[in-house]
């Protein structure tokens, strides 16, 4: 049995599927969190929150990592962590550096900040001589301007430390920079109380379909688990509407998708200890990064990947963490595809009705997850406003896409939001 140090948490599917995948493998966990209630708050009605399981719950301020180091120090003799684990962006660049403060497995501190600091990640592939979108990153608005005018419109502007695609929008004209940018500088603090860094990037928009590319690497190799695709929506927002994994494309563009991948991880450093999730676009030009995550896929994609493979890509998570070989073994589970596709709304108000309970009972349905009526919906602009929703697997081919979209369709006829 081992012991992880667990460092805060998304409070999604995943701070589900870790706590999980810790016990599954035996081990036990610590969790180290600023404000309990954040996990208290999304805990299901009447059940407490898995991250709640753990052996010890300690509040600490994780966002001072000056104090946290040495407490985390001191906390290590007495505990005996094995590990360091999170599945929050935000706190990835801290476990990094707690790894490496008390000797246990993980990537570099270096390689993690600059995959998570997507103006850094820019600059490490570029430098790589990795193909890749013009950009620019400033802080001021005539430095902005000037940079998009350089650039061309349309363009993308993103914060360079935010996520779930907060803020990310494209941009036509120096009118709809101006209002991006305004929008952006409105919100200096991240929902972890962390102090945004005001940088803007600006990147040339690239065309084409994107995918993201399912990695474990683990004693130097990064193992491809696969490549998934992505349906994205709600322009000028990047909302991402949908994945099937295995992607339905050709061995040449899955072979394009991962080179790009095994190239931007290499440049980062990341190829020891960590789970990957890189995103591509397939451009008319050839495959460019968008971004490289160092870890489990978000919105439901690992378990896309189990219910076609049988890999558990949380379970390897724990895995690398404790530097033992993760098990990438494929099984035959009786799916040839699994898809996923979310309700995203488009105006806002309060949910009046969504029902989508007989769904459940439907051959080929995996999972169904909805809103309740009175919930109070905001029109998207990120992944984080979805109202739910549905999975499905097909036992013969890439038909499970198709499948969501017709659920997905049929809800939203009966959907109402007042």
């Amino acid at each position: 049995m081992a012991h992880l140090l667990v460092v805060e948490s998304w409070v999604g599917s995943m701070s589900r599927l870790l706590p999980r995948a810790i016990r599954e493998g035996g081990h036990e966990f610590t969790f180290l969190t600023r404000d309990l209630h954040h996990y208290l708050r999304s805990a299901p009605e009447g059940a407490a929150h898995p991250l709640l399981g753990a052996r010890n719950v300690i509040t600490t301020d994780t966002n001072d990592l000056d104090a946290l180091l040495p407490e985390v120090e001191r906390l290590h003799p007495v505990l005996g962590f094995d590990g360091v684990i999170t599945s929050c962006d935000y706190y990835l660049p801290t476990v990094a550096r707690i790894a490496g403060r008390l000797g246990l497995p993980g990537p570099g501190p270096e390689a993690v900040e600059n995959a998570c600091r997507k103006d850094a990640t820019r600059r490490v592939l570029a430098d790589a001589g990795l193909p890749g979108p013009r950009f620019a990153v400033h802080e001021e608005w005539a430095d902005l301007a000037r940079a998009a005018q350089e650039i061309g419109y349309p363009l993308v502007v993103k914060p360079v430390d935010l996520c779930a695609g907060m803020f990310v929008r494209r941009v036509d004209d120096e009118s709809q920079l101006a209002d991006a940018v305004r929008a952006l500088n409105a919100f200096p603090v991240n929902a972890r109380g962390q102090r945004r860094t005001p940088a803007v990037l600006l990147e040339e928009f690239l065309d084409g379909p994107e995918v993201s590319v399912e990695t474990v690497s683990y004693a130097g190799a990064v193992h491809m688990v696969g490549v998934t695709d992505k349906s994205i929506g709600a322009a000028p927002a990047f909302v991402e509407t949908g994945h099937m994994f295995p992607a339905a494309l050709s061995l040449a563009d899955i072979e394009a998708a991962e080179q790009t991948t095994l190239g931007a991880l290499k440049a980062l450093g990341l190829t020891d200890g960590v789970v990957a999730h890189t995103e591509i676009k397939l451009t008319s030009a050839g495959p460019r990064v968008v971004e490289v995550n160092p870890r489990p896929a978000g919105n439901r994609i690992t378990e896309l990947v189990r219910h076609v493979t049988g890999i558990d890509l949380a379970a390897a998570c724990v895995d690398v963490a404790l530097g033992r070989r993760p098990d990438l073994r494929r099984t035959d589970t009786g799916l040839r595809s699994a898809a996923i596709g979310f309700l995203v709304p488009e105006r806002a108000g309060t949910l009046e009705t969504l029902d989508g309970h007989q769904l459940t009972h439907l051959p080929g349905v995996l999972e169904v997850q909805l809103a309740e009526p009175g919930k109070v919906v905001k029109a998207a602009g990120s992944n984080n406003e979805y109202l739910g929703h549905v999975m499905t697997g097909d036992p013969d081919g890439p038909g499970a896409r198709d499948r969501v979209e017709g659920l997905l369709a049929g809800l939203r006829a009966g959907l109402v939001i007042r």
